[in-house]
Protein backbone atom coordinates (compact mmCIF):
# COMPACT_ATOMS: atom_id res chain seq x y z
CA UNK A 1 0.00 0.00 0.00
CA UNK A 2 1.16 3.33 -1.02
CA UNK A 3 1.95 5.87 1.72
CA UNK A 4 -0.52 9.05 1.35
CA UNK A 5 1.05 11.98 -0.06
CA UNK A 6 -0.26 14.53 2.39
CA UNK A 7 0.02 13.79 5.90
CA UNK A 8 -0.68 16.01 9.54
CA UNK A 9 1.88 16.22 12.16
CA UNK A 10 -0.40 14.84 14.58
CA UNK A 11 0.90 12.89 17.42
CA UNK A 12 -2.15 10.43 17.98
CA UNK A 13 -0.55 9.05 14.74
CA UNK A 14 2.96 7.75 15.68
CA UNK A 15 3.68 5.92 19.02
CA UNK A 16 5.82 8.25 21.31
CA UNK A 17 9.60 7.64 22.08
CA UNK A 18 11.17 8.27 24.93
CA UNK A 19 14.75 9.61 25.67
CA UNK A 20 17.44 11.95 27.17
CA UNK A 21 20.67 13.67 25.80
CA UNK A 22 23.73 11.65 26.23
CA UNK A 23 24.47 12.06 29.74
CA UNK A 24 28.17 13.39 28.44
CA UNK A 25 25.89 16.52 26.64
CA UNK A 26 24.19 17.52 29.54
CA UNK A 27 25.08 21.12 31.21
CA UNK A 28 22.37 21.22 34.01
CA UNK A 29 18.42 19.62 35.20
CA UNK A 30 17.53 16.49 33.81
CA UNK A 31 15.83 16.93 30.21
CA UNK A 32 13.65 14.47 29.17
CA UNK A 33 12.32 14.21 25.33
CA UNK A 34 9.08 12.36 23.74
CA UNK A 35 9.69 12.44 19.87
CA UNK A 36 6.40 11.54 17.49
CA UNK A 37 8.05 10.46 14.36
CA UNK A 38 5.16 11.03 12.20
CA UNK A 39 7.50 10.54 8.87
CA UNK A 40 10.44 8.73 8.44
CA UNK A 41 11.35 8.02 5.01
CA UNK A 42 14.30 8.57 2.57
CA UNK A 43 16.04 10.19 5.32
CA UNK A 44 13.45 12.91 5.98
CA UNK A 45 11.87 12.84 9.55
CA UNK A 46 9.24 14.79 10.50
CA UNK A 47 7.05 14.95 13.87
CA UNK A 48 6.37 16.56 17.17
CA UNK A 49 8.84 16.98 20.04
CA UNK A 50 8.62 17.74 23.24
CA UNK A 51 11.06 18.56 25.92
CA UNK A 52 11.39 19.01 29.64
CA UNK A 53 14.11 21.68 31.07
CA UNK A 54 17.46 21.42 30.93
CA UNK A 55 20.31 22.58 28.97
CA UNK A 56 23.01 19.99 26.61
CA UNK A 57 25.41 20.64 24.48
CA UNK A 58 24.26 19.80 20.43
CA UNK A 59 26.26 19.03 17.53
CA UNK A 60 24.17 18.81 13.81
CA UNK A 61 25.44 16.77 10.93
CA UNK A 62 21.62 17.56 9.61
CA UNK A 63 19.55 20.07 8.62
CA UNK A 64 16.74 20.48 10.53
CA UNK A 65 13.64 23.27 9.94
CA UNK A 66 11.22 23.66 13.61
CA UNK A 67 8.63 25.57 15.01
CA UNK A 68 7.98 26.65 18.66
CA UNK A 69 4.11 25.20 19.24
CA UNK A 70 4.67 26.13 22.96
CA UNK A 71 7.34 26.74 25.68
CA UNK A 72 10.71 28.70 25.68
CA UNK A 73 14.04 27.43 24.27
CA UNK A 74 17.40 29.38 24.30
CA UNK A 75 19.60 27.96 21.35
CA UNK A 76 23.44 29.24 21.44
CA UNK A 77 25.69 29.01 19.08
CA UNK A 78 29.13 27.86 20.19
CA UNK A 79 30.78 31.45 20.58
CA UNK A 80 27.76 32.69 19.30
CA UNK A 81 24.69 35.02 20.96
CA UNK A 82 21.44 33.14 22.08
CA UNK A 83 18.66 32.86 20.02
CA UNK A 84 15.27 32.78 22.19
CA UNK A 85 12.54 31.03 20.97
CA UNK A 86 9.13 31.43 21.98
CA UNK A 87 5.46 29.89 20.38
CA UNK A 88 5.34 30.94 16.67
CA UNK A 89 9.13 31.03 16.21
CA UNK A 90 10.57 28.91 13.26
CA UNK A 91 14.32 28.50 12.78
CA UNK A 92 16.43 26.81 10.48
CA UNK A 93 19.62 24.45 11.72
CA UNK A 94 22.02 23.76 9.00
CA UNK A 95 24.97 20.76 9.41
CA UNK A 96 27.75 21.80 11.46
CA UNK A 97 25.65 23.91 13.70
CA UNK A 98 27.37 23.25 17.78
CA UNK A 99 26.34 25.05 20.76
CA UNK A 100 23.72 24.46 23.10
CA UNK A 101 19.95 24.06 23.87
CA UNK A 102 18.31 24.94 26.99
CA UNK A 103 14.76 24.67 28.00
CA UNK A 104 14.13 26.86 30.22
CA UNK A 105 9.94 26.20 30.12
CA UNK A 106 8.77 22.58 28.51
CA UNK A 107 9.01 23.19 24.67
CA UNK A 108 6.88 21.17 22.48
CA UNK A 109 8.04 21.52 18.39
CA UNK A 110 7.34 20.62 14.71
CA UNK A 111 10.38 19.61 12.95
CA UNK A 112 11.48 18.16 9.42
CA UNK A 113 14.76 16.77 9.41
CA UNK A 114 17.14 16.39 6.73
CA UNK A 115 19.79 13.93 6.56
Amino acid sequence: MQAPLIQRLDRSAATPEESRPDPSRVIAGDPVFTTWNVEERDGLFAGVWRSTPGTWRVVYDEWEYCVLRSGVSVVTPAGGDPLTLRAGDAIVIRPGFRGTWEVVETTVKDYVIRV
